[in-house]
């Protein structure tokens, strides 16, 4: 059955999956997942969800580390997540710094479209944007999605902002995300 572009939920990674540090994460070590955050993946792919992850890491731009050190990562987020009892379909990540005029740097939807062509979506219009920061929200609007800003990491920063966050429906963290994604869906 072809993926439908409303049970496609893109997460933003540093401080919706993991803690987040203005220090950036330069290593496994540094990574420190939510445990619900993995928990809520899993129940969401349980729920009939496909996820994926849409991640800024200017930090490799910066010389801070290097993309060996973020596919750890990355393995290890893989690792949890399927012992967890859950998937994530693809993670897609931009290393370019804020001013090497990439198109992939959120808030530019380059790492959406990615996700998009990756699991061979038409649109990614009715999927769902789920971040801690403005930036987030505005590359997942410009391809048609719903937002959702959680307010782990600097979302309760972006939220006592208060700005561009009319569309957006926000949540604690992932887990109150997805107790409100899956009760929403099974009402008759």
């Amino acid at each position: 059955m072809p993926l439908l572009p409303e049970r496609l939920i893109i997460l933003d990674r540093d401080g919706v999956i993991n803690q987040d540090s203005d220090a950036y994460i330069k290593s496994l070590a540094e990574w420190i997942p939510y445990p619900n955050a993995i928990d809520a993946i899993a129940r969401l792919t349980q729920a009939g969800y496909t996820l994926a992850v849409a991640t800024n890491q200017s930090g490799i731009a910066r010389g801070y580390y290097d993309e060996e050190t973020l596919e750890t990562m990355h393995k290890r987020l893989h690792e949890l997540v399927c012992s967890a009892g859950g998937e994530i379909a693809h993670i897609a990540y931009c290393l370019h710094g804020p001013d090497d005029n990439c198109n992939c740097r959120k808030p530019l939807p380059g790492l959406l479209e990615n996700i998009q062509t990756k699991l061979g979506l038409k649109t990614l219009e009715g999927s769902w944007m789920v971040g801690d920061s403005l930036r987030d929200l505005q590359a997942g609007e410009a391809v048609g999605c719903h937002s959702v800003l959680v307010r782990t990491g600097k979302g309760e920063k972006t939220e006592a902002k208060g700005i561009g966050l009319e569309k957006a429906q926000v949540f604690d963290d992932l887990g109150a995300f997805a107790d409100w994604l899956i009760y929403e869906n099974l009402i008759p």
